[in-house]
């Protein structure tokens, strides 16, 4: 199998092509600025803006902060940005993949084979001497352009996914990775949701352990060294969660690069703590 990363020289040689990929820019920050903002400023050429809240997540509710998209609808925003199953598709952000992980798993679990993330985003593509475009991009195809005998329907679900049953038997019994800081883990700050701690059994897996300070993914034997003291190899039952089921894909993708199938509990800890009966632990990792 062929890596889901791609470098941004890579990236330019598909770009030189006959037959571009489709580039989707998932730029975002809870904080802002606004990512519509940031993609207008610049971006590599040719690429489109994916909105995290209104095209790969639906309505906050009891299934957390960004529940998985309703499939049609997810379909349809990614028609609409020119997706279609017989052209790679390359998602990025602007640096960690950790807003972008979340569109690369979306779009693998309902069916596309091709989809690439540029590895170190952004801001590895400005490094590389990469071109910079500014200003709104109309894809080349989607609903309204041409005619496909390809088009993206997101008709199967082909990763695992976890419900909170599944989060709390995977935590006593196998490995349930917490993808948010240690600090967020231990319940000694809580930025976001409106309870602290974690899932009781969980272990403290921040993402950041996953890719270097420029924002790449890690190589192999250092994501291996990082995770095989938690108790993930191939072959293990494991899962992972975070604050709402966004950054624990890209925990999801660098296990993958490992030969590690992991679960993603999308409700996440918003999903968890919406139901007061479920228990909370707090405290570091021990």
């Amino acid at each position: 199998m062929s890596s889901p990363l791609i470098a941004p020289a890579q990236l330019q040689s598909l770009l030189d092509t006959a037959t571009p990929p489709v580039i989707l820019d998932v730029r975002w920050s809870l904080l802002g600025p606004p990512g519509p903002d940031l993609f207008a400023l610049g971006h590599v050429p040719g690429a489109v803006y994916v909105d995290l809240d209104a095209d790969l997540a639906d309505p906050p509710g009891p299934s957390g902060r960004h529940p998985l998209p309703d499939p049609a609808s997810f379909a349809t925003a990614m028609r609409r940005r020119g997706v279609t199953l017989d052209r790679t598709v390359v998602v990025m952000d602007g640096a960690d993949a950790t807003v972008a992980a979340r569109a690369w798993w979306l779009l693998t679990h309902h069916g596309h084979d091709h989809v690439r993330v540029l590895d170190g985003g952004l801001n590895a593509w400005r490094s590389a001497g990469g071109d910079i475009e500014t200003g709104p991009v109309t894809p080349a195809y989607g609903d309204s352009g041409p005619a496909t005998d390809h088009p993206f329907t997101a008709a199967v679900a082909r990763l695992p996914v976890l419900d909170a049953a599944g989060a709390a038997a995977l935590a006593r019994d196998g490995v349930l990775l917490d993808a948010r800081s240690a600090a967020r883990y231990a319940g000694e700050v809580e930025p976001v949701d409106p309870v602290a701690g974690h899932i009781p059994g969980a272990v403290s897996a921040p993402a950041a352990m996953s890719h270097d300070i420029a924002g790449r993914f890690l190589g192999l034997d250092d994501l291996t060294e990082r995770f095989s003291p938690l108790g993930v190899a191939p072959g293990h039952p494991v899962g992972v969660y975070c604050g709402s089921g966004v950054t624990a894909a890209h925990t999801v993708l660098a296990l993958r690069l490992i030969g590690v199938d992991c679960a993603l509990y999308a409700e996440s800890w918003s999903g968890w703590i919406a139901d007061p009966s479920r228990p909370v632990a707090t405290g570091p990792m021990r």
